[in-house]
């Protein structure tokens, strides 16, 4: 089961508080104000059925040929009930109930001269019974009075007082979750900067805090990221200066190597196998420091062109014409997907992806241009045996050669092919991954924000 956030456990926390104070007080409101009400009714039972027995005790000493109409006249409402027991004769009045369905306790206390009070529940109406003695014979007066509008705000109050904890509850899960959300705000600000950072945001800073327990935070949150941004700028400014530097002694080797390749011929031999290896060492050499030089520019931005909206399709297209030999059937959305950028980076990002396939997987096999959720989607296949899971992130890392780690030639590049693919897809706002080809394969997927239309 997943973990619950911690927003969400402090929301829930204080939910779970809140409901269980304001139950409590329910709970005390309720025992308060129930016993209370029931007290009250209780008494008035209890009185009124006094002032009765006396005027039924009354009626029986003097032989009064009204009992029943005294009955009658004694009941308070339609759901009242009186009823006189008396030598065997059971006399009632009001709303007629069964005398058996009274406890034979509590008349039995009447008769025997102990005032006893009751609640039952007869034929369907909730009534507080009172059996009070009747002095003058061995009677017993029972009185029903109906708790029918004291039972009706018993549960008005509870629905009341239940529906008040379950919203306090849920109140107190919003104002946690709000709370929660506050507080936990410096660390969501240093979350996104700090992966702002982590995707190649140098520029990332956390905002001057107030409070002061964050604002150390945030000065050496900033403080490292400055140390980190000045490192990498002056690590990409030695690349730069070293590419530089190289590129002289460099050319001069490209332009002797062109000469040994061109007179192959006539040095037979081990000699001719060392022209072959020396050759194609310092064609690696010369991508390697092309890249690099490449790379560390882009690190310092100092080759950023003003962005253009660019049609994705027809640069793909372009690229591919620009390539001699190379036969690959490409797909193309309509209409075609467009792009804000730089195409000079655009025709990297495309040239090293054909240039990836056709070192290490046989040549790409199919090229796509989609659009697709607002994105233009490029799909570069190839027709190798795919990118193991575990390398799939790994291969966009700079000079990380996947398999092919340690090894030497002419097909293995330098490393930094596919990292300057991400970097300049990432420049774009644009993320790029390799998954499986449907029938075999690895598929190269670039994706970048459409330009607005």
């Amino acid at each position: 089961m997943p973990r619950l956030s911690l927003r969400w456990r402090v929301a829930l926390v204080l939910g779970a508080g809140s409901l269980l104070l304001t139950s409590a007080v329910a709970v005390l409101v309720w025992n308060l104000s129930s016993g209370y009400m029931l007290r009250q009714r209780e008494q008035s039972a209890i009185r009124q059925a006094e002032v009765n027995v006396r005027l039924v005790d009354e009626a029986l000493r003097t032989g009064s040929d009204a009992l029943e109409e005294l009955l009658t006249g004694l009941t308070t409402g339609p759901d009242s009930t009186v009823v006189l027991y008396r030598s065997g004769q059971v006399l009632t009045s009001g709303r007629q109930v069964d005398p058996r369905a009274l406890p034979d306790r509590l008349v039995e206390l009447g008769r025997r001269g102990t005032p006893a009070t009751q609640r039952l529940v007869v034929d369907g109406i909730p009534v507080l019974a009172v059996s009070l003695p009747i002095s003058s014979t061995d009677a017993a007066y029972v009185e029903l009075a109906p708790l029918l509008q004291l039972d009706r705000t018993f549960r008005f109050l509870s629905v009341l007082l239940i529906s008040g904890a379950v919203v306090s509850g849920l109140l107190g899960v919003a104002l946690g979750s709000w709370a929660g959300r506050r507080a936990l705000r410096p660390l969501t600000e240093l979350t996104e900067a700090a992966s702002r950072v982590a995707g190649g945001d140098l520029a990332a800073r956390l905002p001057t805090q107030i409070d002061p327990d964050l604002a150390h935070l945030a000065t050496t949150f900033n403080a490292t990221a400055d140390a980190l941004e000045e490192r990498v700028l002056r690590d990409a400014r030695f690349a730069s200066d070293v590419s530089h530097e190289l590129r002289s002694p460099l050319t001069t080797m490209v332009n002797a190597a062109e000469v040994l390749r061109r007179r192959r011929a006539e040095i037979p031999g081990t000699a001719g196998r060392a022209v072959d290896l020396l050759t194609s060492e310092v064609d690696r050499f010369a991508r390697t420091v092309v890249d690099l030089l490449e790379i560390s520019r882009s690190d310092q931005r100092a080759d950023d062109a003003e962005p253009e909206v660019i049609d994705l399709a027809s640069l793909v297209d372009n690229v591919l014409d620009s390539r001699p030999g190379t036969e690959v059937p490409v797909r193309t959305g309509v209409p075609g997907p467009r792009v804000l950028g730089d195409r000079r980076r655009l025709d990297r990002v495309v040239n090293n992806l054909l240039d990836n396939a056709e070192r290490h997987a046989g040549g790409a096999v199919r090229v796509a241009v989609l659009a697709r959720d607002g994105r233009a989607r490029l799909e570069v296949d190839d027709a190798g045996p795919g990118v193991p899971p575990e390398l799939r992130d790994r291969i966009f890392h700079r000079f990380d050669r996947g398999t092919r780690a340690g090894s030497r030639g002419a097909d293995t590049g330098s490393g930094l092919g596919l990292a300057l693919v991400a970097q300049h897809v990432q420049r774009h706002g644009g993320s790029v991954w390799v998954e499986d080809r449907p029938g075999g394969g690895a598929r190269f997927v670039v994706e970048i924000p459409e330009a607005q239309r």
